[in-house]
């Protein structure tokens, strides 16, 4: 029953957020700095949604080794962004050594 009443509650404040946000619409204005700290949000949550999964993938503490295949692939990926600055390129080469370390590693 509690989980019931916790679901339930949490849709209902999401609800009445978006739909003030759509009633609102255009009608709210921020100012300038508000808007400059907006703009971090998306980059902070991926950032505290990825490091734990790749520091911490099996979430039994930290694994800073060779044989974490998800901080081996995030170090590589890292680089070919630092040196290409291309999105997908990045993904794919990510993946690419992910699979391919998981694989070494099996």
């Amino acid at each position: 029953m509690n989980a019931t009443l916790t679901i339930l509650g949490m849709a209902v404040i999401t609800f009445i957020i978006k739909a003030v946000i759509f009633i609102l619409g255009d009608r709210v204005t921020f100012s300038p700095l508000l808007r400059q700290a907006l703009s971090f949000v998306p980059v902070t949550v991926l950032t505290a949604i990825i490091v734990p999964m790749i520091l911490a993938p099996q979430g039994q503490g930290l694994a800073l080794n060779w044989h974490n295949p998800q901080l081996v692939a995030a170090l590589f990926a890292v680089l070919v962004c630092a040196a290409t600055r291309q999105q997908l390129l990045t993904i794919m080469a990510g993946l690419a050594v992910f699979f391919g370390w998981q694989y070494v590693l099996m």
